[in-house]
């Protein structure tokens, strides 16, 4: 299996880039917050929990969220491979990722940590903010959430290196010249 981990900061284009991997590659999407959300409508044992932390203002254990993503992966036992769409976030929940898969026979297969200079990424956010009405699309809140991405991704990033997963990707220029250099790396692991 193709595993991809799509990795970048708010506005860095992981959304527009994901959509072209899949339709490239014909690979399965796994969101995090859909399948959480999926979860706790369809009322199962894994989303009560999931609600319970979250109506409480606390984050969902990692194993929880693990779990979760563990019976979607299942439900696809057939794919080519599946990128992961924010997750993980931290280094436990990377070993909590890396342990579910090696139960499963596979593994991530490459870290695409896609890179866009701050004054580009606030320009984009804020762009999007005025298309989409995004409420979280303004200037404080898009400094905040870069600032905690920034807190988070350093050490995500260093251990992906460890592992020998992680590519660095030029997040500047149009969508396809980013997507060239996607392809690339990809297409380096997926012989």
């Amino acid at each position: 299996m193709l595993n991809i981990v799509i990795f970048g900061a708010p506005g860095s284009g992981k959304g527009t880039q994901s959509e072209l991997i899949i339709k490239e590659y014909g690979l399965d999407h796994i969101s995090t917050g859909d399948v959480l959300r999926a979860e706790m409508k369809n009322e199962t044992e894994l989303g009560k929990i999931a609600k319970d932390y979250i109506e409480k203002g606390q984050l969902v254990p990692d194993d929880l969220i693990v779990n979760m993503l563990a019976k979607v992966l299942d439900s696809k036992a057939n794919s080519k491979g599946v990128i992961f769409d924010g997750f993980p976030r931290t280094i436990p929940q990377a070993k909590a990722l890396k342990a579910m898969l090696n139960e499963r026979g596979t593994d991530v297969s490459v870290m695409l940590n896609l890179q866009v200079d701050e004054d580009e990424l606030v320009k984009r956010l804020l762009e999007r903010g005025k298309v989409s009405g995004r409420s979280d699309d303004n200037l404080e809140t898009i400094k905040s959430r870069l600032e905690v991405y920034h807190k988070q991704t350093a050490p995500l990033a260093d251990y992906y290196v460890g592992e020998g997963k992680h590519v660095a990707i030029q997040g500047m220029g149009t969508i396809e010249e980013i997507f060239g250099r996607i392809k690339k790396a990809i297409d380096a692991v997926n012989k």
